[in-house]
């Protein structure tokens, strides 16, 4: 953990001291940052494994740069907590669908930060099963990481890899939203089931333009399945 670099992004001092604190007791490298223009400064600096970012900045806001982040190809794959004192489920839908792995409302204890960042983290990572998986021109190479369709190199999100991952190494299967957190998230990982349909979502936008989108099927009433078969 020790080399895990962390970039939090906030405005107010105290937090942002606060946080950093907490961060560094638990063994990460942390970056600091009081708005968007100071992160990207950082980002192209030095590439974290992760941001920590904040929902209301003075300048661009924290959702609209998660948002830029992930249209670029060379931050797109940065793993994003998004950190705010919206607690509706709108905002968190909303955060979600920005780009954010994850949503933290504030106030937050550093034992949830850092549990939260751990999980995070873990989805993150390349899942092991088989190295190479394909079905009719769509490729999931493990080993180097990388998805292919048709030819081309599709940029994934962290969370949406580890997705589609799971669901190409266990084709025909349905599974529940509620299994899907288990298996992709993590069973201690305290997220609301919606944020599956968010994720699903965001993996078809990806898989759209080579129609591999078909591929990742809703079975209504019961959850999600990845099949080269048609519907």
């Amino acid at each position: 953990m020790a080399e895990t670099r962390i970039l939090v992004v906030e405005d107010e001092q105290p937090i942002r001291d606060l946080i950093a604190f907490g961060l560094r007791r638990a063994g990460f490298q942390v970056a600091l940052a009081e708005h968007s223009q100071a992160a990207r400064a950082s980002i192209g600096d030095r590439r974290p494994d992760l941001i920590l970012l904040d929902w209301m900045l003075p300048d661009t806001s924290g959702l609209e740069l998660a948002r830029q982040l992930r249209r670029d190809t060379g931050t797109r794959d940065i793993p994003i907590i998004l950190l705010t004192a919206r607690a509706e489920e709108a905002d968190k839908v909303a955060g979600l669908e920005g780009g954010a792995d994850d949503y933290i409302t504030k106030p937050f204890s550093a034992r949830e930060l850092v549990a939260r960042i751990q999980a995070v983290l873990r989805r993150s990572a390349p899942v092991g099963a088989l190295e190479r998986v394909a079905y009719d021109g769509l490729t999931l190479d493990q080993a180097g990481h990388r998805v292919v369709a048709a030819g081309r190199s599709i940029r994934l999100g962290p969370t949406e890899y580890r997705l589609l991952a799971f669901l190409m190494t266990h084709p025909d299967r349905v599974y529940s939203r509620g299994q899907l957190l288990d298996r992709v998230w993590g069973g201690n990982v305290y997220v609301e089931e919606r944020t599956v349909d968010v994720h699903i979502r965001r993996l078809r936008k990806a898989l759209e333009p080579s129609r591999f989108d078909r591929f990742v099927q809703t079975v209504r009433g019961a959850g999600y399945r990845f099949s080269a078969q048609a519907e």
